[in-house]
């Protein structure tokens, strides 16, 4: 029996709530239901985090968290409860079923069945952004080899429980090789312990394009955050149901989910809204706490549902569809198939009762880390990068000397073209001399020097070997 956090939200959310517990219950999940209050009346009680302290601790006690749409008042300083709940609880992986519903569903691509598993704290995400000159503003890019080692693994473990075949990585490590090389180096590694299942890597740009045309091809996908983000949209886009769809944040410790729709306040307490996207995030809740074989029961009857053209408005096609029904009489139906399968629709078939495996990030032995180097980032408005070198060069030392200029990644000196666009935000790489070690001293040197010569340094990037390999990216045209 597994104990879990429900919040029937705002807007439509109670009566969806209300059906889809109704049919878990009559499913047999072996769940205990505490309730609590997020949304809408916490946050216009003057909580700006739409969540009490005792609402909390509910969730980190059960672990599961299933909630319905909530409703942000706008302006004030409120906090997105679903952005908050990611980030407090590190529910790390973001699970998007993306599938066709043909013939009734209408969409371009009627045997599309993939999901996209997407890392949901880091990447550009982690939103650690600095002006640094008059025309450059930076946004750091951050990828863990533990984010990356646990976002893929999961995606395998995923897969094994839904018997899936393959997992596909998008990553753009063609020009990020440091970040983007991580993500698909690590995809690498953990796929060699699944040798049961596919594998394979997408340059994400001809990925996404791949999904846009041919989605079949497609199993399970898992990428960074950035592109996770976009690519699931376009996919349950595509599905032409995304009001049907569901999400699971998972993390190690806890789990959310949740239908991707709103509240659709215009319809509330009316007894005519869909409650498919939460019952498909429920089904996913079933599945991740070992309980696979009452999701598949749940899911085939649903589709079997589907199947007998029994539909909500937001889906009744006249021609396809046999009966329009509210809320509470599809939550009915659904009960009274469990045990049916469908016929056209493809029924599901999960791994019975296989909770997915998730072992804590263990922290390898450290890297024999050498300083190799540092890039000095400077504020100049000058337009002529040999100029600028000219200034650079009075601040070398025996130990350290000017090795390149880039500005926006792309060398301009030495042997730079006088065509190349330069904004007034330069990277100044400072190499040791021959035989000579740098060392953090040095650096502070270099600064100091190029304080006292009115060069207007705004950052530092120390450059590392790691284990004798290179960590840091050479610049387009070295």
């Amino acid at each position: 029996m597994s104990r879990i956090t429900i919040a029937k939200g705002n807007g439509i959310g109670p009566e969806i709530m209300d059906a889809t517990l109704e049919i878990l219950i009559s499913a047999g999940a072996k769940i205990e239901i505490e309730e609590i209050e997020v949304g809408e009346k916490v946050y216009l009680a003057g909580n700006a985090a739409g969540i009490a302290p005792e609402s909390w601790k509910s969730i980190t006690t059960n672990k599961i968290f299933l909630k319905a749409p909530i409703t942000t008042p706008q302006g004030g300083g409120y906090k997105s409860l679903n952005v908050s709940t990611r980030k407090f609880l590190g529910l790390y992986a973001n699970v998007r079923p993306c599938k066709s519903l043909d013939p009734f569903v209408d969409t371009k691509h009627p045997v599309m069945d993939l999901v996209i598993i997407r890392e949901n704290e880091e990447d550009l995400y982690a939103g650690i952004e600095h002006q640094q000159t008059d025309e450059v503003v930076q946004c750091l890019k951050l990828i863990s080899r533990p984010g990356c080692e646990k976002i893929v693994r999961y995606a395998f473990e995923y897969a094994k429980q839904q018997n899936r075949k393959k997992v596909s990585c998008f990553t753009k490590d063609n020009i990020m090789k440091q970040t983007d090389g991580l993500f698909h180096k690590v995809f690498d590694e953990i796929a060699k312990e699944y040798p049961e299942i596919q594998n394979e890597h997408w340059i994400v740009d001809i990925g996404a394009a791949k999904v846009a045309e041919s989605p079949e091809i497609f199993d399970v996908i898992v990428m960074p955050n950035l592109y996770g983000d976009i690519i699931s949209d376009i996919a349950a886009e595509i599905t032409g149901s995304v009001g049907l769809a569901g999400s699971s944040n998972i993390g190690e410790e806890c789990a959310m989910f949740e239908a991707i729709h709103g509240t659709a306040p215009d319809i509330a307490g009316k007894d005519i809204a869909n409650p498919s996207g939460l019952l498909q995030g429920a089904i996913m809740m079933l599945n991740h706490i070992g309980q696979s074989s009452i999701a598949e029961k749940i899911q085939n009857a649903w589709l079997y549902t589907l199947e007998q053209g029994i539909h909500t408005a937001d889906i009744y096609k006249e021609g396809t569809s046999r009966l329009k029904v509210g809320t509470k009489e599809f939550a009915k139906s659904v009960i009274e198939n469990l045990g049916k399968k469908p016929s056209i629709l493809n029924a599901v078939s999960y791994t019975n009762d296989l909770a997915i495996n998730l072992p804590k990030y263990q922290r390898k032995a450290p890297l024999s880390k050498e300083l190799v180097g540092v890039d000095i980032f400077v504020h100049w408005n000058g337009t002529d990068p040999n100029e600028l070198a000219e200034k650079l060069k009075s601040i070398e030392s025996t130990q350290t000397k000017l090795q390149i200029i880039t500005n926006r990644g792309i060398k301009v000196w030495p042997d730079g073209f006088k065509e190349t666009f330069c904004t007034d935000h330069w990277r100044c790489r400072f190499m040791p001399t021959e035989n000579t070690p740098i060392n953090k001293n040095d650096i502070i040197q270099i600064l100091t020097r190029a304080d006292l010569a009115n060069i207007d340094t705004i950052k530092t990037e120390n450059l590392y070997a790691f284990d004798g390999k290179i960590g840091f990216s050479l610049a387009q045209g070295q």
